[in-house]
């Protein structure tokens, strides 16, 4: 028996599905646990880039199946898109995709509501994608959700459940001035639906202790990051689930004893997407040589990305938080033509020095970055096959791993899958 659980250990976009496609090789399934379409995660196999909002990574690999755990929202018709997308790109996805009846459906009200709210807010906004996430959750939390399971619900019952919720929200939709949803074409775009996921449609968390009683490999896959986590990120500037490891046993229904590994995925340096506080962001030439050197630009949105120095103040902070074994460090080769590299080793708020991430995003932004500044390497990290690293950057990752308190055990150089250096084990 093992699950092994893959956390973002920064503001998300930390080039998860890498790691998590070098890892599911030896997997059975791998789960997503929550998020929704929200999630943009990029794989590059074989010459062919790859991007997935809702369906796992590990639908790459033929034997392993893929499951959309109860703690996610998901939008059906994205969903149809998606999975249409991959069956196009030549991937048999029969019977390998379980849809947990728990999770939640994004309404098309949810996704006009979304972004009504940001639109009002303006300049305060959150800096959602406008998927529909928030008000989903909203919904699920005050227990006036629809739940995946109802899509088994007989017909005529199902029609009239859509029809009714979405003529609540279409009050609430023109009391803002906002155009309602249409009714009959989306009741029956959704009832399209119906017979497409039927058979994809079950109790997760049944199949998954059965997996685990079969001693299969276990894979769990988190969207976003921990400084975007409900309560332990920059609130109310964060996501609105819980991409944290509370969150992955709560929407995987996994028993917590299970979990025998947590990889903590950190890029070289931080990226932010959406407003809300981020202390080591440079917003001179080598955050622009950052984003463009990285291109550090939102898959799910096409948004530019906020981008700054390592904090190992945060990392430290998430490395705690979710019982992290392990690390895989990402996009290291983006700082192969930096002479000069920081990395922020604590912060100054006041008079006081602080080790680990503030709570109050007030005192966060008071913070000031406290660094350290490390000589470049000015080589190619990026070559196929490498065994080792360059001596400096050797070096780099070696006062990350003293900084965070964590055993970094793989490195990223490049998008290609064959870029992966896996690091020695060191005493």
């Amino acid at each position: 028996m093992s699950v092994s659980l893959i956390i973002g250990g920064q503001w998300g976009d930390e080039g998860k599905a890498k790691i998590i496609d070098y890892l599911a090789r030896d997997a059975d399934f791998v789960v997503r646990y929550q998020g929704g379409a929200n999630a943009g995660h990029t794989v590059v196999a074989e010459g062919r880039k790859f991007a997935f909002h809702l369906i796992p990574s590990g639908i790459l690999y033929p034997k392993v199946t893929c499951v959309l755990g109860g703690g996610m929202v998901i939008d059906p018709i994205a969903l149809a898109d998606e999975i249409d997308g991959v069956v196009e790109q030549g991937i048999d996805v029969d019977g390998r995709i379980v849809i947990s009846e728990q999770a939640h459906l994004v309404m098309p009200y949810h996704i006009a509501l979304d972004g009504l709210s940001e639109t009002k807010l303006g300049s305060k906004s959150i800096g959602t994608t406008r998927k529909g996430i928030a008000p989903a959750y909203t919904d699920k939390a005050a227990r006036r959700g629809i739940r995946v399971g109802n899509f088994l619900r007989p017909r005529s019952e199902l029609e009239t459940l859509f029809t009714k919720k979405i003529r609540e929200n279409n009050r609430v939709l023109r009391s803002f001035g906002a155009s309602p949803i249409p009714i009959s074409k989306t009741v029956d775009d959704l009832m399209s639906l119906k017979r497409n996921f039927e058979s994809m449609i079950a109790d997760s968390r049944v199949i998954l202790w059965e997996a685990l009683d079969a001693d299969k490999e276990i894979l769990l896959e988190g969207a976003q990051g921990t400084l975007l986590d409900m309560d332990h990120g920059t609130y109310p500037f964060v996501t609105s689930s819980h991409p944290t490891v509370g969150g992955a046993i709560s929407g995987s229904g996994l028993p917590a004893q299970s979990l025998k590994r947590v990889v903590g995925i950190f890029k070289a340096y931080c990226t932010r997407v959406g407003n809300g506080p981020f202390p080591t962001e440079d917003l001179r030439k080598n955050g622009d040589m950052l984003r463009e050197l990285g291109g550090e630009y939102g898959t799910t949105t096409g948004r530019p990305r906020r981008c700054g120095w390592f904090d190992a103040v945060a990392a430290r902070t998430a490395v705690r938080l979710n019982g992290v074994t392990d690390v895989a460090l990402t996009k290291l080769d983006v700082l192969d033509t930096f002479s000069d590299i920081k990395v922020c080793t604590s912060y100054r708020c006041g008079k006081s020095r602080l080790n680990y991430f503030p709570n109050d995003v007030r005192s966060l932004e008071r913070c000031k970055p406290r660094y350290e500044v490390l000589e470049g390497w000015c080589e190619n990290t990026n070559t196929a096959n490498r065994s080792e690293l360059p001596r400096k950057a050797a070096a780099y990752v070696s006062y990350l791993e003293e900084l965070i308190g964590c055993r970094i055990d793989l490195v990223s150089t490049g998008p290609e899958r064959s870029a992966m250096i896996k690091l020695p084990a060191r005493r």
